[in-house]
């Protein structure tokens, strides 16, 4: 091996250490930053060349992230989610009711609005009334953060690599609702009962929530002046195109940009608010690691791997799913899907293949608290409210569900596919 492919096998390895930690130690870096400079450098160092490099970036793929994210700015604007976050947690009169309405909330609007953003929205919310409620606010933010992977798993528009998945597969919306909806509400179900039965002095003790007017805060009420009925119901009017186009079978991308075109012919709000909500960050990591898996497929290590690993999967099974699982803990869910997108595409039918990738690394970002973005959303968030939740504390909800969600996901798709 000569000095310039150990040098691009060295950077390789950095980028997916970086990328996995989100930064270096002493270095001003986030997962972006290190997966476009990794980017470059692979094609000054000749691991492809700038064509290659061009190519390998998915152009539909990052605009069905960006017209999703237009789509979510516009709701996150008018109001919609702190209203309905507020609406729906208001009514929970006792531990166990709020529990399950964060999981059938954040679940539910995952599915469809993205399960980062709703955590961001979601998170203070459930924090808020935690404390004034005098509850231990851990279990409820553990189960929004479970909760909100596992909801994201039954659309192919919940996370960013199931658009991934959706893109490149070509696999219709209600292919994915038919064959990962049943696994998704039964990981939500997990998501509640596990932390019940990890939590049992705050779901055992019989003190009722306070009245709905302690939950609301002076932030709130100031959120709240800057509602906007008329794009909210413009909003919803786009999201509920946007789902009856994915149900005619439009291509997922065009559906999306669609929806999102409609929102952004307007005389009320100015473009620069709506752009300034999108976050162009995770467009820059995509178009980054879309460079970096290509150069991964080039190199010979890879390809030897593929070679030993694809005989022993010729099918989409346990074998699969547990090698999504550890990858997907390892480099993070989105570029573990990137990695072994090849093997999916090479088994003889390669849909069940699609949507066990899709399944195991969706699950799989519930194993840790570094699982997936979301969960670190809701730990920094959560963090800045008042409530801690530690490694451990994520780690023996987090840990079971993972485990039985992906066995049962996969039991599933074996018998349906």
């Amino acid at each position: 091996m000569d000095t310039n492919t150990s040098a691009i096998y060295v950077l390789i390895v950095l980028a997916f250490i970086g990328i996995a930690s989100g930064k270096f130690p002493r270095l001003a870096m986030n997962r972006a930053s290190i997966a476009l400079t990794a980017a470059v450098l692979l094609v000054v160092l000749g691991g492809l060349t700038t064509q290659e490099a061009l190519t390998a970036v998915d152009t539909e793929t990052l605009a069905l992230l960006l017209a999703m994210m237009i789509i979510v700015a516009n709701l996150r604007v008018s109001g919609f989610f702190l209203i309905a976050g507020g609406r729906i947690l208001s009514i929970a009169r006792s531990p166990r009711m709020l529990l399950a309405i964060v999981v059938g909330a954040s679940g539910l609007l995952s599915a469809l609005f993205l399960n980062d953003t709703v955590c961001l929205m979601f998170t203070p919310l459930v924090a808020e009334i935690a404390r004034r409620s005098e509850r231990d606010g851990r279990p409820y933010l553990i189960a929004l953060a479970t909760a909100a992977n596992a909801g994201s798993c039954a659309t192919s528009i919940g996370n960013p690599q199931n658009m991934l998945i959706a893109a490149q597969s070509g696999i219709p919306f209600g292919t994915f609702v038919l064959a990962l909806g049943l696994p998704s509400l039964v990981a939500m179900v997990l998501s509640y009962g596990t932390t019940v039965l990890m939590f049992p002095s705050e779901f055992h003790d019989s003190r009722a929530l306070r009245p709905r007017e302690h939950h609301v805060s002076k932030n709130d009420e100031a959120a709240h002046a800057d509602i906007s009925p008329a794009l909210m119901y413009k909003s919803l009017a786009a999201a509920a195109l946007l789902v009856v186009l994915l149900l005619a079978k439009v291509r997922t991308s065009h559906a999306a940009l669609v929806a999102a075109s409609f929102l952004l012919i307007t005389r009320r709000v100015h473009p620069e608010r709506i752009f300034a909500e999108v976050d162009f960050t995770l467009l820059v990591f995509f178009s980054g690691l879309f460079v970096l898996t290509a150069a991964v497929a080039r190199t010979d290590a890879f390809n030897g791997a593929m070679q030993w690993l694809v005989p022993h999967l010729r099918r989409p099974g346990a074998l699969f799913a547990s090698s999504v699982v550890v990858a997907s803990n390892l480099v993070s869910n989105v570029p573990a899907v990137m990695l072994l997108s090849p093997i999916a595409r090479a088994m003889a039918d390669p849909r069940p293949a699609w949507l066990m990738l899709a399944m195991a690394s969706t699950f799989a970002g519930n194993l840790t608290l570094l699982g997936s973005v979301a969960n670190l959303i809701v730990a920094e968030q959560g963090q800045r409210w008042g409530v801690r939740v530690g490694f451990m504390d994520y780690l023996k909800v987090g840990l079971p569900v993972t485990l039985l969600s992906v066995g049962i996901g996969t039991l599933w798709l074996e018998l349906i596919l």
